[in-house]
Formats: structure tokens, C-alpha cells, sequence
């Protein structure tokens, strides 16, 4: 993988099913009150010269292609290095529909390589 890269997986938080929300706050994860944030380890933090709380764009890869999502707040989890998650279908936008697994079909939203940039500022 590419340096400065990571693989998002997405998923869903809790009162979320499928992609109806039925409230903002994550009480499995420990988030209030909003869903745009990115579950990112201590170590990828440091590595990437970012702090918990930063906002940070997304910008994914794919043959060529980029695709974007903005103003995600980082937040520090216990998550494997070189790993992020973020909730969908905020992330939506990321996944590329023509990468599909084998034998389901299904758009390959749990293996994302993305890239972290500072969002500007509004």
C-alpha cells in the first residue's frame, strides 16, 4: 500500500439500521452527537502528524479515480494500525462501485484505501 494510506472499513453505530439512522449518538463507540468522525489509532495519529479532534477530508483511490468526502473529525480508538472506520453512508461517497467481491457483488465498502488531508477551514 501506498505510503500516508490507510483501508477504511465502514460501518453502521448504533440506533442505525442498514442506512436508516434513528439517532446521532454512538453509545457503543462513545460518540454524541454527531457521525462524521474517523476511528483512527494512536500510532497512525502520531504518524500522520495529526491529533485527535483534527478534521481531516477523505479522499479515496481507485484505477485512477478520486473520490472525496469532507470534515470528518478524527478520534482516537483502538483500532489496528494502518485502519480507519467511519460510519455510512456518510462515507458512501468513498467507495467505488466497480470494486466489487468476487462472488457477492457487493461494493467492497469494508476495504477502502483512503487517504487523510486537513480540511479547510469554513
Amino acid at each position: 500500500m501506498p505510503e500516508g494510506r490507510l483501508v477504511l472499513q465502514t460501518l453502521r453505530s448504533h440506533d442505525q439500521f442498514n442506512t436508516t439512522i434513528y439517532g446521532l449518538d454512538d453509545r457503543y463507540r462513545g460518540i454524541y452527537s454527531g457521525r462524521r468522525v474517523v476511528f483512527i489509532s494512536a500510532a497512525d495519529l502520531a504518524e500522520l502528524g495529526f491529533a485527535d479532534g483534527d478534521l481531516v477530508d477523505l479522499t479515496s483511490e481507485w484505477q485512477g479515480e478520486e473520490r472525496h468526502a469532507d470534515r470528518f473529525r478524527l478520534v482516537e480508538y483502538d483500532t489496528p494500525k494502518g485502519c480507519v472506520a467511519a460510519y455510512y453512508p456518510e462515507t458512501n461517497p468513498l467507495v467505488p462501485l466497480d470494486s466489487q467481491a468476487e462472488e457477492s457483488g457487493t461494493p467492497t465498502s469494508k476495504w477502502v484505501i483512503v487517504r487523510l488531508t486537513p480540511s479547510n477551514p469554513v
